[in-house]
């Protein structure tokens, strides 16, 4: 399997060796259950039907699923195996199939939720960085679109993800989600079909949130569903990143929630900022596996 399926496109024979993104040619899933903690549209009051891929495109030094993201944990699993995961946490009353970092999996994923036809929501939740060919492979197989757009600046993002061209990738990339899905669809508060567009708030990198929100406005609108996360908890390797070594505060969030305000933005969901906490992040412990 010659993988070029994110933008890192670096061409690694999955069956010999991984990629960039420490996925191989199998599944590997470390968690599976349902998740209370994604926006409200998303959880609902029965939980989100959580699947965590283990490894990543990004790799973000900061990440709090630090142990998935360098697929460092999680267990190997056949497409078949998927599937009745699937059945499980659709049976369990979840209210959607979410599919965390998922990227490095699209193509096969493609190919089962093709023949796999979900009862309920299907959710692709990823970093934003995502290739236009990919998202057209998932054409008509995900019904909600959960992506990041973590960064502005080429030299944040090359700083914190070694991926310089990740606002030109990740903007065309959510620019093509809106097209797939371009209404917003809800039912008893639950979304059904629709894109969030989700923002982590960073210590010391409030000014990347104002420049985001202005190219949302611009190019998708103020009706445009926004989550404005406040979780950050130092995890990872951050060592070398002295900045990133402590909460944000709540000047900091603030300041981002008002850039929201100024902009005249109508659908945005909050966090307090006691969301940064540990006990918040799953554990990847192959629960459902």
């Amino acid at each position: 399997m010659i993988c070029n399926a994110c933008p890192r496109k670096c061409g690694v024979d999955r069956s010999k060796k991984s990629g960039f993104c420490g996925a191989g040619e199998s599944f590997v899933v470390a968690r599976a259950a349902k998740h209370f903690w994604e926006e409200p549209p998303i959880s609902g009051t029965n939980g989100s039907g959580a699947v965590f891929f283990s490894g990543c495109n990004l790799r973000c030094v900061f990440c709090q699923n630090f142990e998935v993201s360098r697929a460092k944990c999680g267990k190997e699993i056949t497409d078949k195996r998927l599937t009745e995961i699937f059945d499980s946490l659709i049976s369990e009353g979840a209210h959607n199939l979410n599919l965390v970092t998922a990227t490095q999996y699209s193509e096969r994923l493609s190919e089962i939720l093709r023949d796999y036809h979900s009862t309920v929501p299907v959710v692709y939740n990823c970093g934003g960085y995502e290739s236009l060919e990919t998202l057209r492979r998932l054409e008509g197989l995900v019904d909600i679109y959960l992506p990041d757009l973590k960064f502005f600046d080429p030299e944040r993002s090359m700083r914190y993800c070694g991926a310089a061209d990740y606002f030109e990738t990740a903007s065309a990339a959510i620019l093509e989600m809106r097209r797939q899905q371009p209404e917003d669809v809800f039912e008893d508060g639950l979304m059904k079909k629709g894109l969030i567009i989700r923002h982590l708030v960073l210590p010391k990198n409030v000014n990347q949130s104002r420049r985001i929100f202005e190219w949302i406005k611009e190019n998708l609108g103020a009706k445009t569903y926004i989550s404005l996360m406040a979780q950050y908890t130092p995890c990872g390797e951050l060592e070398s990143f002295p900045e990133l070594q402590r909460k944000i505060t709540r000047r900091e969030y603030e300041k981002a929630v008002s850039f929201l305000e100024d902009l005249g933005f109508e659908n945005v969901f909050l966090q307090e900022l006691d969301s940064a906490a540990e006990q918040f992040i799953p554990a990847f412990d192959l629960t459902g596996v």
